[in-house]
């Protein structure tokens, strides 16, 4: 180990690799994943715990440091009325999204995927901008909430892009309500069509169900 900043840091590769580089400065446990609850936007500690229930207290608060050290991730504070601190990704940290995705894209050919496992939003949304047939022509703007996370999302030629919508879903906007992600997942990749989901409770629907029928199917786990 060697001190870094006034930090002990974590004893790297001490090769020229460019991989070896890269993996000394996100390869530790829980490194990409919390990078990746951020990759949709800024987020409170607490926020991201939620989407990251097996991570130890003081190994989050140790990851987010060392993240912000090596300039991957910022602090910084909103502005009133909400005045608290949140988590947010540098250009450098934005641009591992290429990594995630590609890890998605190859692990989806792994055996031994239990999609039962708990999923966070954000997870369940960047694995769908890479599972997805985007249709020839033509845009669908669909409001997609899980527990107490919003998104507005928009399919179209250029493909899936979430955002969040702190406010709640638009008026009017296409709606899909589930408890948590799992749910959501189940109802985006299951075999069974969006009705039998809204039937089992899994979600439930504000709009037309042909029209989310056909947003559902521009998703899969293409293996």
């Amino acid at each position: 180990m060697q001190e870094i900043g006034g930090a002990m840091a974590r004893k790297g590769y001490n090769e020229g690799c460019l991989a070896a580089h890269a993996l000394d400065l996100i390869g530790d446990r829980w490194a990409l994943l919390v990078l990746r609850e951020l990759m949709l936007g800024p987020k409170r500690f607490g926020a991201l715990q939620a989407g990251l229930p097996g991570i130890a207290t003081n190994v989050l608060t140790q990851r987010l440091a060392d993240l912000e050290r090596t300039g991957l991730l910022t602090r910084r504070t909103l502005p009133p009325p909400a005045s608290v601190q949140v988590y947010d990704l540098t250009p450098a940290g934005r641009d591992t999204r290429g990594i995630i995705d590609a890890l998605c894209v190859w692990g989806v050919r792994q055996p031994g995927h239990d999609p039962r496992k708990f999923i966070s939003p954000t997870a369940l949304l960047l694995s769908m901008a890479v599972m997805v047939a985007p249709p020839a022509q033509g845009e669908t703007r669909v409001a997609m909430v899980m527990g107490p996370d919003c998104f507005l999302t928009r399919l179209s030629p250029a493909g899936f892009v979430p955002r969040p919508c702190a406010d709640g879903p638009p008026a009017g906007t296409l709606t899909l309500v589930a408890p948590n992600a799992n749910a959501m997942a189940a109802t985006v990749y299951g075999p069974a069509p969006l009705a039998q989901s809204i039937n089992e409770g899994r979600v439930t629907l504000d709009g037309d169900p042909d029209h989310a029928q056909r947003f559902l199917d521009a998703f899969a786990l293409r293996r």
